[in-house]
Parts: C-alpha cells; structure tokens; sequence
C-alpha cells in the first residue's frame, strides 16, 4: 500500500510575463525548492517532481541551450537526481516553456526528518531570461 509522506509547491511566479530576471551565463540559478517531510518513515522512499519554466530567448537570437537541475539539496554541487537540456526554439519570439517530469527512487529515509530538493536553470548564452510561469512540485511516499 503507498503512503502519502508530504506533497510541498513552489511557485515563484503565477503568470506568464510576471517577471523578467536574466539567467547568468556558467551559474546555476535556483527558480523552486522544496521540502518533504518524511519524519518517522524507516522504508525506502520514492520522489516524484515535476514543473515548468518559461523563458525568453535573448534579443539577438541565437542557438540557445537551457539545462534544468534538479539536486537532493540545497546546493547546486549537491547529488543531481535529475537534469534534462533543450534548445529553445529559434523561429518563437515569445516565451518558451520548459516542463520536466523526475523522479528519485530508493532514497534512504534521512536522519532529520526532510528532504529538500531544488531546482535550478542554466543557460549557455547572455541573454536568456527566465519569464514566468515558475513552478516546481513534489511528492514523497513510500510502499
């Protein structure tokens, strides 16, 4: 039988177009982060993510490589559980989104009660901005 341990949302940004904040060419930016409850659980436990972020190619188009990162943390350098890239699409001139399903499987139930994942955006190119909507979301269970 699956236990639902937690669900938690982060959502940084409702709307599309409700921000505009440029994604650093070589960092890692954090756009969601979560943590679960899991306190009391002794059995293995699985993970599933999922989210989306828009963004808008910069104003001189050019091949455009965004990667999503998903760690067991809070730091970019912390285990990766999941990372998919894409090229955004140069013939849109409007907002791209990037939606992601993942998932962490078999994770050891950890000593403090909680897991924290976060996600974060790079981009091989100056230029690109992260536009809205901003959302990341995930569920822990066991069984």
């Amino acid at each position: 039988m699956v236990t639902v341990l937690d669900a938690r949302t982060s959502q940084n940004a409702s709307t599309s177009n409700s921000i505009s904040v440029p994604v650093l060419v070589g960092s890692q930016e954090l756009f969601g982060q979560v943590g679960l409850i899991t306190a009391g659980t002794t059995t293995p436990i699985r993970v599933q993510m999922s989210g989306i972020i828009s963004l808008q190619l910069p104003l001189l188009p050019a091949l455009t490589t965004v990667t999503v990162r998903i760690v067991r943390g809070t730091q970019p350098t912390d285990p990766i559980v999941f990372s998919a890239s894409s090229n955004l699409d140069l013939e849109i001139l409007g907002p791209q989104a990037f939606n992601f399903v993942a998932a962490d499987i078999n994770v050891s139930p950890p000593a403090s009660g909680q897991l924290t994942y976060t996600a974060f955006i790079s981009s091989n190119l100056l230029g690109t901005v992260r536009v809205g909507p901003e959302s990341f979301y995930a569920i822990a269970f066991t069984g």
